[in-house]
């Protein structure tokens, strides 16, 4: 298989879920602005479930620029990414309608953990495919940014049934240190299309 064809297979599967989650935001029935402030959690929930996806939509198309050849374990391993993202928006509305209930809010967290380790999973399974001394493993070097948010997510599961609202900071925080481009892979492309002219 192409990796076009997986790649054009995820970003439907990625518009079906943030479709999904924007048919939970429910209007309110009230004309007044005071009506939207009870909705502040359940907004607040899908903005950074849809950063989210779009940070794993981003960078799933840039690990697909190196791949070359799509096998059976990176299709497993494609689906069960897609598998743990398609949990997203239940994990927002439960968290957000219960406005950072603790066991709501700690299973945003194993959701999101959940995702970032099946992220982690396809990368290594297309390393191991491509080899050590893949373009994809010459980016990614050590992964630490990936690493270190999933030693933070697991961290705020047991967090969220102390103090739940620093759940939603950490949330935020990790959504915004993957929202900085990371010019890696532009950088590695370039110099690879330069080398083969």
């Amino acid at each position: 298989m192409s990796p076009t064809r997986l790649e054009a297979f995820t970003d439907a599967v990625i518009a079906i879920i943030m479709t999904v989650m924007v048919l939970e935001l429910r209007a309110p029935h009230s004309p007044d602005l005071s009506a939207l402030w009870p909705l502040a959690p359940v907004f607040l929930s899908y903005l950074l479930s849809f950063a989210n996806l779009g940070i794993y939509w981003s960078n799933h198309h840039h690990i697909m620029l190196v791949v070359e050849k799509v096998s059976g374990s990176i299709l497993l391993a494609n689906l069960l990414h897609l598998f743990c993202l398609s949990l997203i928006p239940f994990a927002t509305v439960w968290m957000g309608e219960n406005h950072g209930a603790s066991v709501p809010t700690a299973a945003y967290g194993i959701v999101q953990l959940m995702a970032g380790a099946s992220f982690y999973l396809l990368e290594v399974t297309i390393i191991k495919k491509q080899g050590a001394d893949s373009l994809l493993q010459s980016v990614l070097g050590t992964y630490w940014k990936g690493k270190l948010s999933l030693l933070i997510y697991l961290a705020s599961v047991p967090i969220a049934f102390f103090r739940p609202w620093i759940d939603w900071v950490i949330y935020f925080a990790i959504a915004f240190m993957w929202l900085i481009p990371d010019p890696r892979f532009e950088r590695a492309l370039a110099e690879r299309e330069k080398g083969e002219a």
